[in-house]
């Protein structure tokens, strides 16, 4: 990874819905969809689904510094989640779908909390989105990768709308 592109993992919900949101952004290069903070090593969706592995649903973005900053990305976020809900997202109700954002180092996560402290006033709800270095990251099975890109129809709580035009990728 050279200096210009940096990498976040992020947990909003089903994964589907942030990796699709996110892979529209002018700027984001590249999306994966797995599994964060958990304990178990390599755990499946089913065993994650059963709330016991303590994984998060999360999507490993990387991104071209030069063309939308970390203060950007956590913005999108924000547009997209309820931040003061616990353990849910949308219809999407469990510990595998709290929210999260899980930096690669020390300097981003001040960066993340500056961002958060400077919201607080928004909400009338505390925030309560997990904060922390990433500890682990386990991709997810292949079909759950483009999930939204490869079926338009599927299930997702992201309002893709959110994203204005000038935000989007150049075709």
């Amino acid at each position: 990874m050279t200096r210009d592109f940096k990498q976040i993992v992020l947990a909003g919900g089903c994964f589907w819905g942030v990796e699709e949101y996110y892979r529209r952004l002018a700027g984001i290069t590249d999306t994966s969809v797995g599994y964060a903070q958990g304990t178990k090593e390599n755990p499946t969706y089913k065993e994650v689904c059963t709330g016991e592995t303590g994984h998060a649903e999360a999507v490993m973005i990387t991104y071209n510094r030069a063309a939308i900053s970390l203060n950007q990305i956590l913005d999108h976020y924000f547009r997209i989640i309820d931040p003061t809900l616990l353990n849910q997202q949308g219809n999407d109700i469990g510990t595998q779908y709290r929210t999260g954002i899980y930096t690669m180092n020390d300097n981003d996560l001040l960066i993340v909390r500056d961002f958060i402290e400077n919201r607080r006033h928004e909400y009338t709800k505390p925030i309560v989105v997990e904060v922390e270095v990433l500890k682990n990251y386990f991709h997810a099975e292949d079909e759950h990768q483009l999930y939204l890109h490869k079926n338009p129809n599927g299930y997702c709580h992201v309002d893709f709308s959110k994203i204005r035009p000038e935000e989007l990728k150049k075709d």
